[in-house]
Protein backbone atom coordinates (compact mmCIF):
# COMPACT_ATOMS: atom_id res chain seq x y z
CA UNK A 1 0.00 0.00 0.00
CA UNK A 2 0.99 3.43 -0.22
CA UNK A 3 -0.55 7.21 0.32
CA UNK A 4 -3.77 7.70 -1.40
CA UNK A 5 -3.40 8.24 -5.10
CA UNK A 6 -5.82 9.58 -7.76
CA UNK A 7 -7.05 6.58 -9.67
CA UNK A 8 -10.56 6.52 -9.97
CA UNK A 9 -11.03 3.24 -8.53
CA UNK A 10 -13.91 3.72 -5.42
CA UNK A 11 -15.63 1.22 -4.27
CA UNK A 12 -19.23 1.78 -6.53
CA UNK A 13 -17.36 2.22 -9.50
CA UNK A 14 -15.18 -0.98 -8.96
CA UNK A 15 -18.52 -3.24 -8.49
CA UNK A 16 -19.82 -1.72 -11.76
CA UNK A 17 -16.85 -2.21 -13.67
CA UNK A 18 -16.17 -5.93 -12.31
CA UNK A 19 -20.30 -6.76 -11.99
CA UNK A 20 -19.76 -7.20 -8.33
CA UNK A 21 -23.27 -8.23 -6.56
CA UNK A 22 -24.15 -6.18 -3.19
CA UNK A 23 -25.13 -9.42 -1.74
CA UNK A 24 -23.10 -10.94 1.08
CA UNK A 25 -19.88 -12.28 -0.36
CA UNK A 26 -20.01 -15.62 0.71
CA UNK A 27 -22.81 -17.75 -0.68
CA UNK A 28 -21.46 -21.46 -1.02
CA UNK A 29 -21.42 -23.67 2.10
CA UNK A 30 -17.54 -24.72 2.88
CA UNK A 31 -15.87 -27.96 2.19
CA UNK A 32 -15.36 -29.79 5.44
CA UNK A 33 -11.92 -31.50 3.73
CA UNK A 34 -10.50 -28.19 2.41
CA UNK A 35 -6.52 -27.82 2.70
CA UNK A 36 -6.96 -23.94 2.05
CA UNK A 37 -9.23 -21.60 4.35
CA UNK A 38 -10.36 -18.70 3.04
CA UNK A 39 -11.25 -15.41 5.51
CA UNK A 40 -13.57 -12.58 4.22
CA UNK A 41 -16.57 -10.99 4.81
CA UNK A 42 -18.59 -8.19 3.61
CA UNK A 43 -18.54 -6.31 6.68
CA UNK A 44 -15.03 -5.37 4.84
CA UNK A 45 -16.76 -3.40 2.81
CA UNK A 46 -17.73 -0.58 6.01
CA UNK A 47 -14.07 1.17 5.88
CA UNK A 48 -15.39 3.91 3.68
CA UNK A 49 -11.95 5.94 2.03
CA UNK A 50 -14.15 8.01 -0.65
CA UNK A 51 -15.16 7.78 -4.17
CA UNK A 52 -11.88 8.30 -5.87
CA UNK A 53 -9.30 6.09 -2.64
CA UNK A 54 -7.39 3.39 -4.42
CA UNK A 55 -8.18 0.84 -1.69
CA UNK A 56 -11.90 0.81 -1.97
CA UNK A 57 -14.44 -1.75 -1.05
CA UNK A 58 -14.55 -3.10 -4.43
CA UNK A 59 -10.98 -4.90 -3.69
CA UNK A 60 -12.27 -7.91 -1.56
CA UNK A 61 -15.74 -8.58 -4.09
CA UNK A 62 -12.92 -8.24 -6.86
CA UNK A 63 -11.15 -11.30 -5.31
CA UNK A 64 -13.29 -13.20 -4.14
CA UNK A 65 -15.03 -13.08 -7.68
CA UNK A 66 -11.99 -13.65 -9.18
CA UNK A 67 -12.04 -17.12 -6.69
CA UNK A 68 -15.21 -18.32 -7.62
CA UNK A 69 -15.06 -17.58 -11.56
CA UNK A 70 -11.99 -19.87 -11.30
CA UNK A 71 -13.75 -22.37 -9.30
CA UNK A 72 -11.17 -22.09 -6.45
CA UNK A 73 -13.69 -20.98 -3.79
CA UNK A 74 -15.62 -24.00 -3.69
CA UNK A 75 -12.23 -25.94 -2.66
CA UNK A 76 -11.41 -24.12 -0.03
CA UNK A 77 -12.84 -23.50 3.62
CA UNK A 78 -14.60 -20.57 4.58
CA UNK A 79 -13.34 -18.81 7.73
CA UNK A 80 -15.63 -16.18 9.48
CA UNK A 81 -13.99 -13.49 10.46
CA UNK A 82 -13.91 -12.30 14.15
CA UNK A 83 -12.93 -8.46 15.70
CA UNK A 84 -9.67 -8.32 17.84
CA UNK A 85 -9.81 -7.56 20.97
CA UNK A 86 -7.66 -5.06 23.17
CA UNK A 87 -5.19 -7.33 24.47
CA UNK A 88 -4.24 -8.91 21.15
CA UNK A 89 -3.92 -5.39 19.22
CA UNK A 90 -1.73 -4.25 22.54
CA UNK A 91 0.27 -6.92 21.90
CA UNK A 92 1.49 -4.68 18.87
CA UNK A 93 0.19 -1.34 19.44
CA UNK A 94 1.00 1.32 22.39
CA UNK A 95 -2.78 2.09 24.68
CA UNK A 96 -2.46 5.91 23.20
CA UNK A 97 -2.59 4.69 19.81
CA UNK A 98 -5.81 2.65 20.12
CA UNK A 99 -7.34 5.61 22.37
CA UNK A 100 -6.20 8.23 19.16
CA UNK A 101 -7.85 5.94 16.62
CA UNK A 102 -11.23 6.36 18.14
CA UNK A 103 -11.05 9.68 19.15
CA UNK A 104 -10.45 10.50 15.43
CA UNK A 105 -13.31 8.72 14.28
CA UNK A 106 -15.63 9.43 16.95
CA UNK A 107 -14.66 13.70 16.13
CA UNK A 108 -15.82 12.57 12.35
CA UNK A 109 -11.95 13.13 11.05
CA UNK A 110 -11.54 11.91 7.34
CA UNK A 111 -8.06 10.62 8.33
CA UNK A 112 -5.88 9.62 11.31
CA UNK A 113 -4.48 12.58 13.17
CA UNK A 114 -1.23 10.57 13.18
CA UNK A 115 -0.80 10.48 9.09
CA UNK A 116 -2.51 10.05 5.82
CA UNK A 117 -5.08 7.11 6.57
CA UNK A 118 -8.40 7.29 5.44
CA UNK A 119 -10.88 6.83 8.09
CA UNK A 120 -14.93 6.61 8.18
CA UNK A 121 -17.72 6.31 10.53
CA UNK A 122 -16.86 2.09 10.90
CA UNK A 123 -13.06 2.05 10.10
CA UNK A 124 -12.25 1.26 13.68
CA UNK A 125 -14.39 -2.06 13.91
CA UNK A 126 -13.44 -2.59 10.18
CA UNK A 127 -9.66 -2.68 11.14
CA UNK A 128 -10.19 -5.10 13.89
CA UNK A 129 -12.27 -7.09 11.93
CA UNK A 130 -9.01 -7.31 9.83
CA UNK A 131 -6.32 -8.01 12.75
CA UNK A 132 -9.15 -10.66 13.83
CA UNK A 133 -9.72 -12.17 10.16
CA UNK A 134 -5.87 -12.82 10.07
CA UNK A 135 -6.06 -14.19 13.81
CA UNK A 136 -9.00 -16.58 12.28
CA UNK A 137 -6.56 -17.81 9.68
CA UNK A 138 -3.63 -18.65 12.20
CA UNK A 139 -6.24 -19.95 14.08
CA UNK A 140 -7.99 -22.27 11.86
CA UNK A 141 -4.34 -23.48 11.28
CA UNK A 142 -3.04 -24.13 14.70
CA UNK A 143 -6.45 -26.00 15.21
CA UNK A 144 -6.19 -28.32 12.01
CA UNK A 145 -9.22 -27.44 10.66
CA UNK A 146 -7.03 -25.75 7.40
CA UNK A 147 -3.44 -26.33 6.47
CA UNK A 148 -2.91 -22.64 5.28
CA UNK A 149 -5.01 -19.59 4.47
CA UNK A 150 -5.56 -16.51 2.63
CA UNK A 151 -7.26 -13.48 4.89
CA UNK A 152 -8.80 -11.30 2.23
CA UNK A 153 -8.89 -8.08 4.67
CA UNK A 154 -9.26 -4.61 4.45
CA UNK A 155 -7.61 -1.94 5.83
CA UNK A 156 -4.52 -3.58 5.12
CA UNK A 157 -2.16 -3.06 7.78
CA UNK A 158 2.15 -3.71 7.20
CA UNK A 159 2.74 0.39 7.33
CA UNK A 160 0.91 0.70 10.80
CA UNK A 161 3.63 1.08 13.09
CA UNK A 162 3.09 0.72 17.21
CA UNK A 163 2.14 4.31 17.57
CA UNK A 164 1.03 5.45 14.25
CA UNK A 165 -0.78 4.39 11.55
CA UNK A 166 -0.11 5.59 7.86
CA UNK A 167 -0.15 4.84 4.27
CA UNK A 168 -3.65 2.88 4.25
CA UNK A 169 -3.46 0.76 7.44
CA UNK A 170 -4.88 1.55 10.79
CA UNK A 171 -3.72 -1.58 12.58
CA UNK A 172 -1.18 -4.34 11.76
CA UNK A 173 -2.43 -7.20 10.64
CA UNK A 174 0.10 -9.79 10.20
CA UNK A 175 2.02 -8.32 13.08
CA UNK A 176 -0.57 -9.33 15.71
CA UNK A 177 -1.17 -12.71 14.12
CA UNK A 178 2.54 -13.14 14.89
CA UNK A 179 2.12 -11.89 17.97
CA UNK A 180 -0.81 -14.21 19.04
CA UNK A 181 1.46 -17.47 17.51
CA UNK A 182 3.60 -16.84 20.16
CA UNK A 183 1.92 -15.78 23.07
CA UNK A 184 -1.33 -18.28 23.16
CA UNK A 185 0.01 -21.01 20.58
CA UNK A 186 3.57 -20.85 21.86
CA UNK A 187 5.22 -20.65 18.80
CA UNK A 188 8.83 -19.45 19.15
CA UNK A 189 10.11 -18.23 15.34
CA UNK A 190 7.96 -16.42 13.04
CA UNK A 191 9.27 -15.56 9.36
CA UNK A 192 7.09 -12.49 8.06
CA UNK A 193 7.88 -11.99 4.37
CA UNK A 194 6.58 -9.00 2.79
CA UNK A 195 5.81 -8.86 -1.17
CA UNK A 196 3.97 -5.77 -1.49
CA UNK A 197 5.15 -3.35 -3.63
CA UNK A 198 5.85 -0.67 -0.74
CA UNK A 199 8.06 -1.64 2.15
CA UNK A 200 6.50 -2.66 5.42
CA UNK A 201 7.62 -0.02 7.20
CA UNK A 202 5.53 -0.78 10.37
CA UNK A 203 6.20 -4.43 10.36
CA UNK A 204 9.73 -3.50 10.29
CA UNK A 205 9.08 -1.10 13.20
CA UNK A 206 7.41 -3.21 15.83
CA UNK A 207 9.58 -5.70 15.45
CA UNK A 208 12.95 -4.21 14.99
CA UNK A 209 14.97 -5.46 17.97
CA UNK A 210 13.06 -8.97 17.97
CA UNK A 211 15.14 -11.73 17.33
CA UNK A 212 12.08 -14.54 17.19
CA UNK A 213 10.74 -12.22 14.18
CA UNK A 214 12.65 -12.81 10.98
CA UNK A 215 10.90 -9.72 8.52
CA UNK A 216 11.74 -9.84 5.04
CA UNK A 217 10.74 -7.40 2.34
CA UNK A 218 11.63 -7.14 -1.04
CA UNK A 219 9.82 -3.76 -2.53
CA UNK A 220 10.72 -0.93 -4.72
CA UNK A 221 12.88 1.72 -4.08
CA UNK A 222 12.77 4.43 -4.13
CA UNK A 223 9.09 4.49 -3.39
CA UNK A 224 6.45 5.28 -0.48
CA UNK A 225 7.00 5.38 2.42
CA UNK A 226 10.97 6.00 1.80
CA UNK A 227 12.45 3.05 4.04
CA UNK A 228 13.90 -0.03 3.57
CA UNK A 229 17.43 0.04 2.99
CA UNK A 230 19.60 -2.73 2.94
CA UNK A 231 21.36 -0.98 5.74
CA UNK A 232 18.20 -1.63 7.91
CA UNK A 233 18.78 -4.71 9.86
CA UNK A 234 17.35 -4.46 13.58
CA UNK A 235 19.67 -3.39 16.16
CA UNK A 236 20.03 -4.95 19.59
CA UNK A 237 19.11 -8.58 20.17
CA UNK A 238 17.21 -8.16 16.71
CA UNK A 239 20.56 -6.94 15.02
CA UNK A 240 20.25 -9.15 11.91
CA UNK A 241 16.73 -10.73 11.76
CA UNK A 242 15.45 -7.54 9.45
CA UNK A 243 16.43 -7.88 5.94
CA UNK A 244 15.52 -5.81 3.30
CA UNK A 245 15.69 -6.91 -0.46
CA UNK A 246 15.12 -3.10 -1.99
CA UNK A 247 14.62 -3.06 -6.02
CA UNK A 248 14.37 -0.72 -8.93
CA UNK A 249 11.27 0.28 -10.96
CA UNK A 250 10.81 -2.42 -13.68
CA UNK A 251 11.71 -5.27 -11.63
CA UNK A 252 10.54 -8.22 -13.37
CA UNK A 253 8.89 -11.46 -11.77
CA UNK A 254 12.04 -13.67 -12.38
CA UNK A 255 14.62 -11.18 -11.20
CA UNK A 256 12.46 -11.42 -7.98
CA UNK A 257 12.20 -14.77 -7.71
CA UNK A 258 16.48 -14.77 -8.10
CA UNK A 259 16.63 -12.24 -5.49
CA UNK A 260 14.28 -14.11 -3.22
CA UNK A 261 16.54 -17.50 -3.82
CA UNK A 262 19.90 -15.89 -3.14
CA UNK A 263 18.49 -13.60 0.22
CA UNK A 264 15.61 -14.92 1.56
CA UNK A 265 15.86 -19.06 1.39
CA UNK A 266 19.48 -19.06 3.19
CA UNK A 267 17.96 -17.09 5.93
CA UNK A 268 14.94 -18.87 5.98
CA UNK A 269 17.27 -22.17 6.04
CA UNK A 270 19.18 -20.75 8.92
CA UNK A 271 16.43 -19.06 10.97
CA UNK A 272 13.98 -22.49 10.77
CA UNK A 273 10.68 -20.76 11.19
CA UNK A 274 7.72 -22.19 13.16
CA UNK A 275 5.38 -20.37 10.71
CA UNK A 276 5.16 -18.49 7.87
CA UNK A 277 3.03 -15.49 7.42
CA UNK A 278 3.22 -13.40 4.38
CA UNK A 279 2.19 -9.62 3.86
CA UNK A 280 0.73 -10.42 0.28
CA UNK A 281 0.66 -7.43 -1.72
CA UNK A 282 -0.30 -7.39 -5.20
CA UNK A 283 0.37 -4.26 -6.42
CA UNK A 284 3.89 -5.68 -7.18
CA UNK A 285 2.03 -7.58 -10.50
CA UNK A 286 2.37 -5.28 -13.79
CA UNK A 287 0.05 -2.76 -14.40
CA UNK A 288 -0.74 -1.73 -10.79
CA UNK A 289 -1.05 1.94 -10.32
CA UNK A 290 0.77 2.55 -7.04
CA UNK A 291 3.80 0.39 -8.14
CA UNK A 292 6.14 -0.06 -11.22
CA UNK A 293 6.97 -3.76 -11.07
CA UNK A 294 6.53 -6.41 -13.50
CA UNK A 295 5.27 -9.41 -11.71
CA UNK A 296 2.98 -11.36 -13.82
CA UNK A 297 0.62 -13.92 -12.04
CA UNK A 298 2.76 -16.59 -13.15
CA UNK A 299 5.40 -15.13 -10.58
CA UNK A 300 3.39 -15.14 -7.89
CA UNK A 301 2.38 -19.29 -7.91
CA UNK A 302 6.58 -19.09 -7.79
CA UNK A 303 6.69 -16.63 -4.64
CA UNK A 304 4.13 -18.96 -3.18
CA UNK A 305 5.91 -21.77 -3.92
CA UNK A 306 8.74 -20.74 -2.33
CA UNK A 307 7.49 -19.84 0.91
CA UNK A 308 5.40 -23.49 0.53
CA UNK A 309 8.82 -25.16 0.95
CA UNK A 310 10.10 -23.27 3.76
CA UNK A 311 6.80 -24.00 5.48
CA UNK A 312 7.09 -27.25 4.74
CA UNK A 313 11.03 -27.62 5.76
CA UNK A 314 10.68 -25.86 8.81
CA UNK A 315 7.00 -24.81 10.04
CA UNK A 316 4.92 -28.28 9.71
CA UNK A 317 3.21 -26.71 6.23
CA UNK A 318 2.00 -23.73 8.75
CA UNK A 319 1.75 -20.97 6.55
CA UNK A 320 -1.19 -17.60 6.18
CA UNK A 321 -1.37 -15.05 3.93
CA UNK A 322 -2.56 -11.32 4.31
CA UNK A 323 -3.56 -9.47 1.72
CA UNK A 324 -1.99 -5.76 1.57
CA UNK A 325 -2.15 -3.97 -1.37
CA UNK A 326 -3.29 -4.58 -4.76
CA UNK A 327 -4.89 -1.70 -6.78
CA UNK A 328 -6.00 -2.97 -10.36
CA UNK A 329 -9.12 -4.75 -9.69
CA UNK A 330 -8.91 -7.35 -12.65
CA UNK A 331 -4.63 -7.90 -11.88
CA UNK A 332 -5.68 -8.10 -8.13
CA UNK A 333 -8.12 -10.80 -8.88
CA UNK A 334 -5.87 -12.80 -11.19
CA UNK A 335 -3.08 -12.24 -9.10
CA UNK A 336 -4.94 -14.49 -5.71
CA UNK A 337 -6.34 -16.76 -7.99
CA UNK A 338 -2.95 -17.95 -8.49
CA UNK A 339 -1.93 -17.42 -4.99
CA UNK A 340 -4.63 -19.36 -4.13
CA UNK A 341 -3.93 -22.07 -6.80
CA UNK A 342 -0.73 -22.55 -5.56
CA UNK A 343 -2.04 -22.95 -1.85
CA UNK A 344 -4.11 -25.58 -2.98
CA UNK A 345 -1.07 -27.55 -4.84
CA UNK A 346 -2.20 -27.09 -8.12
CA UNK A 347 1.32 -26.00 -8.72
CA UNK A 348 4.39 -26.61 -6.69
CA UNK A 349 4.77 -28.49 -3.16
CA UNK A 350 1.87 -29.80 -0.75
Amino acid sequence: MAAPGSQPSGGGEGQRQLGLPSAPLISAPPSPAADVGIVCSASYRDHITGPWHPECPARVDAVIQGLERAGLLARCRILPPRPATDAELLRCHAPGYLQRVKEDIQAGRDQLSTGDTAISPHSERTARLAAGGVLAAVEAVMEHRVRRAYAVVRPPGHHASAARGMGFCIYNNVAVAARHLQAVHGLEKILVVDWDVHHGNGTQDIFWSDPSVLFFSSHQAPLYPGSGTRQERGEGAGAGTTRNCPLPAGTSGPELVAAWREELLPLAEAFAPDFVLISAGFDSRAGDPLGDFLLQDGDFTALTQLLLTIAADHAQGRLVSALEGGYDLKGLASASVAHVACLLGDSGPR
